[in-house]
Order: structure tokens, then sequence, then C-alpha cells
């Protein structure tokens, strides 16, 4: 084991945190964890762009709960290792990397003997890489989405010409360039807080924004021609799945506009012990949007986790 850098202050997150440097493959990535309650241990598996400081707030919830938490920087975002010389360009090849990196979080939670039974807590392109791992036997009692990344949110006219583009891009060598509309510039600093599409809330928006203020090099831009189209073959492939045996929770806004809402309520509407929570008003982040809106979310979350722990 190998400490990492953790930026405590900006996370705002329970004390005791452990982060550690683990490698899956040739790449390095970041993983923190706080044992403390021992109901059992939430994996909570983050989005695409995002960072472990991001999800200190988060981390605090569950452990005021009675759950301890192990979270992640995927490979290529945070301060994870990122495999182009352009650090801003969010890039796999393949969603399976993912897996990868998942797996290596999961033997650092045994080697730190965090409590069992284990409990999924994923958002957007975590809600994706969760609901692969749980086609793959991931050793969970429960499941809580956050407006996972089931499918990805582009207009009509638009979808065909990045399915040729990203078709286009590997015999082209250039699957290493931006995807269409987006750019090295991390989101949060791009836009200001009147209109933009994560939160309504001013004051989680302002706690986002200062983590990648403060350290530059947590932030990521947009993502690779690659990224897109594993992400686009990853989403056809994940609708075809059987819907999980676990029970669930996914919570879903409004006001979403990041991901693809139809494949939401179609994959929840057959999951037998799902349930779709809909937060009217709410944007994309759930988990960052006001007060009320955040009880809501982690109340239900370790109401639905205390349900099954025996």
């Amino acid at each position: 084991m190998i400490e990492a850098p953790f930026h405590a202050a900006l996370a705002d997150g329970p004390p005791g945190a452990v982060c550690v440097w683990l490698e899956p493959g040739a790449m390095r990535i970041r993983v923190a964890h706080w044992k403390a309650g021992d109901k059992g241990t939430v994996l909570l598996l983050p989005g695409r762009t995002e960072c472990i400081e991001k999800y200190g707030r988060a981390a605090g919830d569950m452990v005021a709960r009675g759950y301890s938490v192990i979270t992640i920087d995927w490979r290529g975002q945070g301060l994870a290792d990122r495999a182009l010389p352009d650090r801003n360009v969010g890039h796999v090849d393949d969603f399976a990397e993912y897996q990868e990196d998942l797996d290596a979080m999961l033997a650092e939670a045994d080697r730190a003997g965090l409590p069992r039974p284990w409990f999924l807590m994923a958002h957007s392109m975590g809600g994706s890489i969760g609901l692969r791992a749980l086609a793959r036997g991931l050793p969970i009692r429960a499941a809580v989405f956050s407006a996972p990344m089931w499918g990805i949110s582009m207009s009509a006219w638009l979808r065909p010409v990045a399915q040729m583009i990203t078709a286009l891009a590997g015999p082209f060598r250039q699957a290493h360039r931006y995807a269409p509309t987006t750019g090295p510039e991390t989101y949060l600093l791009q836009v200001l807080f009147e209109g933009n599409v994560l939160t309504t809330d001013r004051e989680m928006w302002a706690y986002m924004k200062a983590q990648v203020e403060a350290v530059p090099d947590l932030a990521l831009g947009g993502p690779s021609l690659a990224w897109l189209r594993a992400a686009l073959k990853e989403c056809s492939a994940l609708a075809v799945l059987p819907a999980p045996s676990v029970p669930a929770i996914c919570a879903l806004g409004t006001a979403e506009k990041v991901v693809d809402v139809p494949p939401i309520h179609l994959r929840m509407a057959g999951w037998g012990r799902g349930q779709l929570d809909l937060y009217p008003g709410a944007e994309h982040e759930i988990m960052m949007e006001g007060p009320a809106a955040r009880q809501r979310f982690f109340d239900r979350a370790a109401s639905l986790y205390d349900a099954n722990r025996g």
C-alpha cells in the first residue's frame, strides 16, 4: 500500500480518510476509504470527470448513517494516471478498463478490512460501470443509482454524426481527439451557476467549483472520440441485459439534461426489485443538490441498505 495525496479540506468529509495508490495493469489509480460505520460498506462509484474529493460530503452522509465508504478516481480522471499527453481529455479505449479499476478497488476494500456486507452507490458514468459489475456478479446486497449513464443525451441530428465520427476515428488515428462540441476546459469553470445543468443549489456548485480551482490537476475536460465510441457501445450492450436480482433505487431529477432519460425509465420499469425515485426540479447531481434533496437521497439509500443487511 502506497499513500496517495488527499485534499481533506476541499473534500469536507469525515475524519479518518485513508487514500492510496493502486495499479491495475499499467495504470495508477487512487482510492480513498473511511472505515467508520459497522453496518457495511458503500462502494461509491463516481461519474465522468469526477474525483474522490467531490464525494467527501457524501461519504460523511453515509458515515453518519452507520456505513463505511470507499470511492475511486477512475483511470483518466482525478489524480489517477491519464492515458494521453493532453491530460484534459477523458480517454479509455474500452469500458472494460473501468472494470479493472473496480476490481482493484474491491481488493483494497478487502485488504483494508472494510466491513461487509457491501452496497453500491453509483452516479452517472459510475452507473454504467456499476450495472456492468452487477451483471458480472458484484457481491452486493442492494444498489442505489443517481442519474445513471445508461444512455447518452444528445440531439437527434448529432447521434448519427457521433456514431460515424467515432467509427472512423480509429482507422484514421484520430481517436485521441475531443468528441464533438467538447474541449479541454472543465465544465465547472466554463459556465456560470445560472444555467448550469448539474445542480440547482448554489452552495454545492461553489463546493464543486472550489475543488478544481484550488487543484487544477483534479479537473477534466471533454471525452475523447474513443471514449465516446466505447460509451455508446457499452450503453447499447447494457440495454439488452436482464434486470439484476438485487433490490435497487434509481434517483433521477425531472430536469435531467446530461444522460439520456428514456433508457432509465425503461430499465427501471423492468427491474422487478427496483424503484424509480423522481426528484421534482432537480438536475443531474442529486447528491450535489440542496439540503432537502440530499437528505432524502441518503435517507432512502440507508433505508434500502438497512433492509438488506441480513
